[in-house]
């Protein structure tokens, strides 16, 4: 956006920051706020907050760096009234699971490590977060952030003191952080109708099994190598060794297989033709299969084993999972597989529609990343990344809503409702 564009939503943004910013108890911090903002949407290279404070007519250099670097204001309050307004503008299909990486130099910025950066596609030197997204076919926005902390930090008491780390923080697991992500939206009043996750994700047995436990309907991509049984495999109990032989534990016959044998022993003559959604560029269309499968493996047995209460209780039966494979034509072998909770008579389209609508995050981070500066921030506390996720944040759902509904109602918010003495501002 040019300095015209930015200067006519001035009124906009500036009721936009009453509201989502309302928890920040100082005036001079919320003005800083819609400065921020500004710098974020105005058109620019980088989005750091020198070249920032130099485009802007009122750009503060100083300023700014004190409020996103060393200001003590709460990000999740901020976060939690986006995410109230932004979800029903939306009207989300599912919320979905991401993680995103930020390339850095040297060692010292909060949660940096050699591992593997998606941004370039081989193990570098990078930050990584967790998300997670309220998305529909027609807009997405982010609704929590977790930074992912490799372990070597647990150990690094200099580096954790230099960037501020609490310590409360620590190591966890990437699909630990989504499922953290949800519970603390759970909090908020705030359940997806489905999650939806990339095979990073799908492939660990426990995050699905933690979503299951949590009540929410899934359907997270996986590997085409996954192990499963067929559904109608039942387990068997072999006979004991001799008079004194220990009972032997229920076990399938024949041993598991991949899920893309799976598919490709059901042919193509059991694959449906489906269209999903209609794009720029035409109908979405390709052949996929749905199938029940028991999924198998050593986490699946170990959870099945404890449901059952115990290993003495269990009866060897593994849980099924639907399958949903993509088999598009002229490809000799299915493409994409996926895992869902949801049952198998779930419509064709519905199911194929949600395993691909992450394809809307994707596009949504080409905005938050290139034209809102999510990856330009220069900083290296733990305070001022989650300062700075939030405003970009912040800054792509003051533009959703523009894009969506200029002029839409949103719930009540602390600065829009009467005062109590219950209270605070």
């Amino acid at each position: 956006m040019d300095m015209r564009q930015v200067d006519g939503l001035r009124a906009q943004l500036a009721e936009f920051v009453a509201d989502v910013f309302a928890s920040v108890p100082r005036r001079d911090q919320r003005a800083k706020g819609d400065c921020y903002l500004r710098g974020l949407m105005l058109d620019g290279r980088r989005k750091s907050i020198q070249p920032m404070a130099e485009r802007l007519p009122d750009g503060n250099e100083q300023n700014l760096q004190q409020f996103v670097n060393q200001s003590t204001w709460d990000p999740v309050p901020v976060q939690r009234r986006i995410a109230e307004r932004m979800v029903p503008l939306i009207s989300p299909d599912a919320f979905a699971i991401d993680d995103v990486s930020f390339p850095k130099d040297g060692r010292m910025s909060v949660g940096v490590a050699r591992q593997y950066c998606g941004a370039l596609g081989k193990q570098a030197n990078c930050q990584v977060a967790v998300s997670v997204h309220a998305v529909s076919d027609t807009a997405s926005v982010p609704l929590q952030w977790r930074l992912f902390l490799p372990d070597e930090w647990d150990r690094d008491i200099q580096r954790r003191r230099a960037t501020g780390v609490p310590e409360d923080a620590g190591h966890r697991e990437k699909w630990r952080l989504a499922l953290d992500t949800l519970d603390e939206l759970a909090g908020w009043g705030l359940t997806p109708p489905v999650v939806v996750a990339d095979a990073g994700y799908g492939q660990v047995h426990s995050f699905r099994a933690g979503l299951r436990d949590r009540g929410l309907d899934y359907i997270t991509a996986i590997r085409g190598d996954t192990s499963a049984h067929p559904a109608d495999a039942v387990p068997t109990t072999p006979e004991r060794a001799g008079q004194m032989g220990a009972p032997r534990l229920p076990r399938y016959r024949d041993p598991a297989r991949s899920m893309k044998d799976l598919v490709m022993a059901a042919g193509r003559s059991s694959l449906r033709r489906c269209t999903w959604r209609q794009s720029s560029r035409g109908a979405m269309t390709s052949r996929f299969i749905v199938m029940d499968v028991r999924p198998a493996g050593v986490a699946a047995r170990t959870s099945a084993r404890e449901q059952a209460g115990g290993r003495a209780a269990w009866d060897g039966t593994l849980p099924t999972e639907t399958l949903l494979a993509e088999w598009p034509p002229h490809q000799p072998e299915p493409t994409d597989y996926w895992l869902t909770s949801l049952p198998a008579d779930t419509t064709l389209r519905r199911l194929a529609r949600l395993a691909k609508i992450r394809w809307r995050i994707e596009h949504d981070y080409r905005e938050l990343k290139h034209g809102l500066g999510l990856d330009h921030f220069e900083g290296r506390s733990w305070t001022g990344w989650h300062h700075h996720a939030t405003l970009v944040t912040a800054a792509h759902a003051f533009l959703t809503e523009q894009r969506l509904a200029p002029k839409a109602d949103t719930p009540d918010s602390p600065s829009t409702r009467p005062s109590t003495p219950s209270r605070t501002c």
